[in-house]
């Protein structure tokens, strides 16, 4: 769960959507905006933090019938009965605030988030990624993408074997994974755009030898299926379908196997929890990265 970008750069008119709502709703809106916009992304609305406002940026007129009919069953879902907001945007003017919106990212203690477009060497005390600014997502500014990385820097001293990155969007956590720990990484996700941006990354950060990327649908992929079980899990996803992954989880994580969860905000952290406690998983830590939580759960022997 990050922002987002389907990696594509357009000459035709873009145009800014944005619709507030009520924390424990972001993540239903965020996902509807998602599945038509160029990149998301999610902005306190007010100082208490009740309400949320969540902003995309499109292509006119790209995908209004998945737009529409997205945003209706979140409306349903959550009875939320939000307003989209229009604005067009200048597509020049949208990558230039993208470019200086877009700083290296200094995460935990080994990582480095970089865009193509900084110039000078990157700092050799970390682990680099580097990311093209006009396509990235996930891009490390992300609480769900920062509590990640940091969550497997804290479980790397055990070396996991077999990884996995579920839902794995820009490939960013598949590419920390590969170069901290040196072993091929399975990453897959449901959006085949997803997926030819992740293989996109793999091979600018010299990763392609060791990333699989495959299109899925979850735990029901074949590729997963036959690679299983996991000694490591990396799902950022949302709060929801964790919840609903959580059996599969649990069943294809090897004994004494890592579970890095996210997607989910901290008021969302015990719902998923319980989930996965139900199915004999244990809770190691709680991450948190402003509203953001990441759960570092174990399989027991």
């Amino acid at each position: 769960m990050a922002p987002r970008s389907i990696g594509r750069r357009h000459a035709s008119a873009l145009e800014t959507l944005s619709i507030t709502v009520e924390e424990p709703f972001v993540p239903l809106f965020e996902q509807a905006l998602m599945c038509a916009c160029e990149t998301v992304g999610i902005f306190e609305a007010d100082d208490a933090q009740k309400y949320w406002r969540v902003e995309g940026v499109k292509d006119t007129g790209f995908k209004e019938d998945e737009l529409e009919n997205a945003l209706a069953v979140a409306r349903m879902l959550t009875g939320c009965e939000a307003e989209l907001e229009r604005t067009p945007t200048e597509s020049e003017g949208w990558l230039a605030r993208t470019y200086e919106s877009f700083p290296q990212q200094n995460v935990g203690k080994r990582f480095a988030i970089r865009g193509t477009h900084l110039h000078g060497a990157p700092d050799q005390s970390r682990l680099t990624i580097t990311l093209d600014a006009g396509i990235a997502f996930g891009s490390g500014e992300h609480g769900s993408t920062r509590g990640c990385l940091r969550a497997l820097e804290m479980v790397a001293y055990r070396k996991p074997q077999r990884i996995l990155d579920m839902g794995c969007g820009s490939g960013i956590l598949a590419m920390a994974a590969a170069k901290l720990l040196h072993r091929p990484v399975l990453a897959v996700d449901i959006e085949p755009w997803s997926v030819r941006t992740a293989k996109l990354n793999a091979r600018l950060n010299g990763q392609g030898n060791l990333l699989d990327c495959r299109f899925g649908n979850g735990w029901q992929t074949e590729a997963v299926r036959a690679k299983a079980p996991y000694d490591l899990v990396f799902a950022n996803i949302l709060a929801r379908p964790l919840c609903r992954m959580a059996q599969s989880l649990a069943l294809n994580l090897a004994p004494n196997g890592t579970a890095i969860l996210a997607g989910l905000l901290y008021s969302q952290a015990r719902m998923v929890l319980v989930a996965h406690q139900r199915q004999g998983l244990v809770l190691e830590r709680i991450l948190r990265e402003g509203d953001w939580a990441t759960l570092i759960l174990r399989r027991r022997c």
